[in-house]
């Protein structure tokens, strides 16, 4: 658990441009961190989205993208007791510390501790754990940076799941499908979801909903600063708008819960994969979703 590991990592150098896979090194995980062994991970649009920003304070690299993801603990740094080396874990971009007022709050799915921030580094110390063999630093994304065969995440950000589950299925519960599953079960004509991340489209759905309780869902995030301009009349009618984040689950308690759905086959996941590929061949995930070709692409790590 004390030293660094040698292993190969895809790397985003700039911005647009096609991920290199090279060797790295992942520190040994601090105080409350988990190093985990990356058994295969899914490419999601947010990936993308922050892969091409070229501008602005987000635009960060090199960097090591991915955050869906399922893995083996490999170690743990000191404090860490709920999980340990050998537990299947999902790395999960939003943050559970269980400690908090709002993470043991049953309103919401928000953590005053750790908040949605978009860092780029480790959470608690803001800095990273990845290094090029030159000794130059490789920035995280979204707290899980799972294109590499080892990541370093922190206990906040890890979720311990059932081993029967097959870990190609458990990946897109860390972000994709429980984004979304929540929603669906609330959906029709009174329920209007916004998922793109534009202001206009957010203002188009408030104005589709039905009046007297039709409500608005921002899923999207809305990367230009764009104010978010609403009809106060149409809100006195009764229409409402939220924002929901990860589904509005909190991510230690009900990620296990949606794998035992899956399982008791209350959950179909088999239908999100449409591609499975090597590592080695990662830039081609990218080229099916940028083409509309996939929903999503597992990605096996090569060990």
């Amino acid at each position: 658990a004390g030293k660094a590991i040698r292993c190969k990592a895809a790397v985003s150098r700039n911005p647009g441009e096609a991920l290199v896979i090279e060797e790295i090194e992942v520190e040994p995980p601090k105080s409350w961190e988990v190093r985990v062994k990356i058994l295969c991970t899914s490419l999601c649009h947010s990936d993308i989205t922050f892969w091409k920003m070229s501008t602005g304070p987000f635009a960060i690299f090199p960097r090591i993208f991915g955050h869906e993801a399922v893995g083996v603990v490999e170690s743990v740094g000191e404090h860490v007791k709920e999980v340990q080396e050998g537990d299947l874990v999902l790395p999960v971009f939003h943050p559970h510390c269980r400690e908090c007022r709002d993470c043991k709050s049953q309103k919401g799915n928000g953590c005053s501790v750790f908040g949605y921030r978009l860092n780029p580094d480790m959470p608690r110390d803001a800095t990273s754990r990845f290094k090029g063999m030159n000794g130059e630093v490789l920035h995280h994304f979204l707290f899980v940076s799972s294109f590499t065969e080892y990541t370093v995440v922190d206990v906040a950000h890890v979720v311990k799941i059932s081993s029967e589950i097959p870990v190609d299925k458990a990946c897109l519960l860390s972000c994709g499908v429980s984004t979304g599953i929540k929603e669906m079960t609330d959906g029709g004509a009174d329920y209007c979801f916004e998922c793109i991340g534009l202001a206009s489209l957010m203002e188009d759905a408030f104005n589709s909903n039905r009046e007297g309780w039709g409500k608005t869902v921002i899923l999207g995030v809305e990367k230009h600063g764009t104010p978010l301009a609403l009809n106060t009349y149409l809100l006195l009618r009764g229409r409402s708008v939220t924002g929901c984040l990860f589904g509005g689950f909190k991510p230690k308690s009900d990620i296990p819960l949606l794998a035992e759905k899956y399982l008791d086959k209350e959950l179909n996941l088999d239908g999100f994969i449409t591609h499975e590929l090597s590592f080695q061949d990662i830039n081609k995930a990218f080229e099916l979703l940028l083409q509309g070709k996939s929903l999503r692409c597992i990605i096996w790590m090569d060990n």
